[in-house]
């Protein structure tokens, strides 16, 4: 399936096997009494065929290595060909973040098993239907944004011309050739290196609801000004100045033991199991991005609590917390919630009060109460500033 030419046939193609809502009850294409198909979502369609007609020969050469294989059925084929249900197929191509294409021929052999591999787990009851589209959005979404930063990073930098003459697309072709497989296994051993963890995480929890609605740090980390930045700089400077800001952050949060849940450009969103690694994660943050000249003021809020987990994002009113907290932190600190100052102090991290912190006290954070507020929708707070020891 392409990325540019990818198949999902519209929603009102019916449902159960392909052409049982429109009357066909052998999976074939309804016709008219002359033979000719007529439904148009199983017909043909005329404008992507004419689209067909305009690709350039050198990039269905550079999709067909990609893929592996040339273009050979259309989505009602595909499905057909999978035994999968018209409907069903639709709806993991679009949960896969792909277009609509209408009948063109456009898929492969590994769209079919593709389709074929996610009805059988299905078919099997190792997932429900809804679980399986679940999986088809949340690969898509993934790998889709993987794809994009492979071909902005490197593939669109290492394609210029190396001779006059020669085409971005001449020099495509071998480059796809030698990184396709490397890419390839690196992609499964990243991916599989990530489930281990995450296994390990669901394995370790006391019950199923823990599962789902856990206790964690959560954190964010907020450049401040980034919309005054965005005025001042050029676009490659801003470029620039985002990638560093993601790649510093995600490489702490990582190497301290934490998780990034996702980037939002000025700022990021991580978690950790323990209050502990959440504020070595926090002051980290604060003491490597200000000592860059190149970056921004920097101010990080976070909150420990019950979080929600769905398809690696987390959501409630822990995440909510932590983000009004951010919005509310000085310049260059961080701010955490009464919750997170409990849990440092219960595990001896941090002292309960200032006549516990004296000299040999062994305490690894210190905190300083700032006074009560109310904070929009979560009612009135009292934050803590945390630092360090010493």
């Amino acid at each position: 399936m392409t990325a540019n030419e990818s198949a999902v046939p519209p929603a009102d193609e019916g449902g159960g096997r392909p052409g049982a809502a429109t009357g066909g009850s052998d999976g074939r294409e309804p016709r008219d009494s002359t033979g000719t198909a007529t439904d148009h979502a199983f017909s043909e369609d005329r404008d992507g065929a004419e689209e067909r007609g305009k690709d350039n020969p050198l990039a269905l050469k550079v999709e067909e290595l990609i893929l592996g294989a040339a273009r050979t059925y259309t989505p009602f084929q595909a499905a057909r060909a999978a035994d999968v249900p018209m409907d069903l197929a639709a709806r993991f191509w679009r949960a896969m973040g792909f277009a609509d294409i209408g009948q063109a021929r456009a898929l492969t052999e590994a769209d079919v098993l593709a389709l074929r591999r996610l009805a059988g787990l299905v078919e099997a009851g190792l997932l429900n239907e809804a679980m399986a589209i679940q999986v088809a959005r949340s690969t898509g979404q993934t790998t889709a944004r993987l794809a994009e930063w492979q071909v902005d990073s490197f593939i669109a930098g290492l394609t210029v011309s190396p001779e006059p003459g020669m085409s971005r697309m001449e020099v495509t072709y071998p480059l796809v050739e030698l990184l396709l497989p490397e890419l390839e296994e690196f992609l499964i051993y990243v991916w599989r290196r990530q489930l281990a963890a995450a296994t390990g995480r669901v394995v370790q929890a006391q019950d199923d609801e823990e599962m789902v609605d856990r206790r964690l740090a959560v954190g964010f980390a907020d450049l401040v000004g980034f919309t005054r930045l965005t005025r001042r700089l050029e676009e490659e400077e801003l470029g620039e100045l985002v990638e560093a800001f993601e790649t510093t952050a995600a490489d702490l949060v990582a190497a301290h033991g934490g998780r990034l849940i996702k980037t939002l450009g000025d700022e990021v969103l991580f978690s950790a199991d323990d209050a502990g690694t959440a504020a070595e994660i926090g002051l980290r943050l604060i003491e490597t991005l200000s000592g860059d000249e190149t970056m921004p003021e920097l101010r990080v809020g976070m909150a420990f609590g019950t979080v929600t987990t769905r398809m690696g994002d987390v959501f409630g009113n822990t995440v909510n917390l932590a983000s009004r907290l951010t919005s509310i932190a000085p310049k260059d600190t961080v701010l955490i919630d009464g919750a997170l100052r409990e849990e440092l102090t219960a595990v001896g991290d941090a002292p309960h009060s200032e006549k516990d912190s004296g000299p040999g006290a062994g305490y690894r954070f210190a905190l300083q109460p700032l006074y009560q507020r109310p904070v929009r929708g979560l009612g009135v707070v009292e934050p803590w500033l945390l630092g360090r020891r010493g």
